[in-house]
């Protein structure tokens, strides 16, 4: 959608509703509730959807027009032991999931790369805000000496809960060691700091977001590190009969994101990824065509699977799948089957973590049609 499609539809928009206004708003209590996880970064998603919700609509400029519903979840709890060792999918989204069906929220919003392929059913991800900067970031403990993932000495321990970063470092450097390591980006700092690791790997799109850019020794490319499916996008889930919400939300979309998510998250679809396969995407739109990169590869990172494609914007479903296919086949069953059967508790002496951003994968056997599924709609 174009900016000034964009600017008509929200003036529109306004004219409408201009009776209402925030006094009606306070007087009737929330217009809108968004679910929303605790940590620091989740909430500086949330009170960013918060503000544009104000910007672009009147009723929503009061400060108590839109309620922030905070909702602790699985994945938030369980900060003791790897994701893989937690299993299963939604980690960082089930209990967002039951306050949505129950109405408890009329919409979440989310770090796109923890959310599901498959969501529940009657929801779908209706908005993408204009996605930040999707590459990770080293962020080490002796910045003078090391620099990038090479610069680390044999036996150094990397502090990562992510899969697809170890199997990415270990390819470029088998000498270190990936070790568990969770929580929030100020707690991780902190271990860190404290001598824990001598590096570790963050999202440099969290690190903008809460403006602890300082923190970063370099920012990766994506040769050097290919970035999580959905990497640096939030987005908002919302009940698909729910129009009143939808004509909140939708507005805020950015359609080059919302395709780009939408061929990376088909792409992961098409693999069946889950917390136990090191898995990487990203898709963007240059000059008008849609361009994916994305990788599969073994946790230890001596086998690494590639593909790109390019091809129409309006193709973004069919281009994510069929690259996913084409890795799936290169690599074979036989690959993925070893994935599924990796001992419990074997990812985390490894290193532990989840494939590329969460527990985010689909059923097992692949995507199925995607155009009959809630999960990738792009209306």
């Amino acid at each position: 959608m174009t900016g000034a499609v964009v600017a008509s539809s929200l003036r529109g928009r306004r004219a409408e509703r201009s009776s209402r206004g925030a006094a009606t708003a306070r007087a009737a209590g929330p217009v809108l509730t968004l679910g929303t996880r605790g940590s620091p970064l989740a909430l500086a998603q949330a009170y960013e959807a918060k503000r544009r919700l104000g910007e672009a609509f009147p009723e929503l400029a009061d400060d108590e027009a839109v309620e922030i519903r905070i909702i602790s979840t699985t994945g938030d709890q369980r900060l003791e032991i790897s994701l893989a060792e937690i299993g299963g999918k939604g980690l960082f989204t089930r209990e967002l999931d039951v306050a949505l069906a129950s109405k408890e929220v009329d919409f979440c919003v989310h770090s796109t790369k923890d959310v599901p392929t498959e969501l529940i059913p009657d929801t779908e991800l209706c908005t993408m805000l204009p996605r930040e900067d999707t590459r990770d970031v080293l962020i080490s403990g002796d910045p003078e000496k090391i620099k990038c993932i090479e610069d680390f000495p044999d036996g150094s321990l990397i502090g990562t809960a992510s899969l697809r970063r170890q199997a990415q470092i270990y390819s470029k450097n088998p000498n270190v060691k990936c070790v568990n390591f969770r929580g929030n980006v100020q707690t991780r700092l902190r271990k860190l700091q404290g001598g824990d690791v001598k590096g570790t790997f963050l999202a440099y799109a969290g690190l903008k977001r809460m403006s602890m850019e300082e923190h970063a020794t370099k920012v990766l490319e994506w040769d050097e590190m290919l970035p999580a499916i959905a990497q640096g996008a939030i987005s908002f889930q919302c009940r698909s009969d729910d129009e009143r919400v939808l004509n909140y939300l939708k507005p805020l979309s950015h359609d080059d994101t919302f395709q780009s998510v939408t061929c990376e998250r088909a792409f992961l679809a098409a693999l069946d990824g889950n917390c136990k396969t090191p898995i990487a995407g990203q898709a963007k739109v240059i000059d008008g065509e849609l361009h994916l990169k994305g990788l599969v590869a073994s946790p230890d990172g001596k086998q690494i699977f590639r593909t790109e494609r390019t091809g129409k914007v309006s193709e973004a479903t069919e281009i994510g799948r069929d690259a996913g296919n084409e890795i799936r086949k290169e690599a074979g069953e036989a690959f993925f089957q070893e994935m599924q059967e990796t001992p419990r508790g074997a990812e985390r002496n490894a290193g532990g973590g989840s494939s590329g951003g969460r527990c985010t994968g689909g059923r097992t056997g692949g995507a199925g049609d995607l155009s009959k599924r809630g999960d990738l709609r792009t209306k």
